[in-house]
């Protein structure tokens, strides 16, 4: 088993729910935060969800109305299992950017 820490960057240019991470399937994940940045004067609402492998519907788990400010959208650690993904929705199209840190611990080379 390894662990690797990374950090995957996003960029909300629809307004449609978008993939900002998933857990490859040998794999789980631990997210520290989801750094989302808003840079203009307009308020902008932001919905995290979360896609559970083989689940038929996101699950929304956070919003904050981003207002020229960095927001962690999560508030706290989230444990994310094999092929589970990580999905952001904004109101308005090329206007959230951010990051993604999470520990990536790689199940492939385990026995059983």
């Amino acid at each position: 088993m390894t662990i690797q820490y990374k950090n995957e960057t996003f960029d909300l240019t629809t307004t449609n729910i978008t993939t900002v991470l998933t857990i490859p399937t040998s794999a789980v994940g631990i997210v520290k935060t989801i750094q989302a940045v808003h840079d203009s004067a307009s308020s902008i609402d932001t919905d995290l969800f979360i896609r559970k492998n083989g689940a038929g519907a996101d699950v929304q788990i956070g919003h904050e109305s981003l207002n020229k400010e960095t927001v962690n959208m999560l508030k706290n650690t989230l444990n994310l299992e094999a092929g589970d993904a990580i999905k952001m929705q904004a109101a308005t199209a090329d206007e959230i950017t951010g990051v993604v840190s999470y520990a990536l611990i790689d199940r492939s080379q385990e026995n059983g």
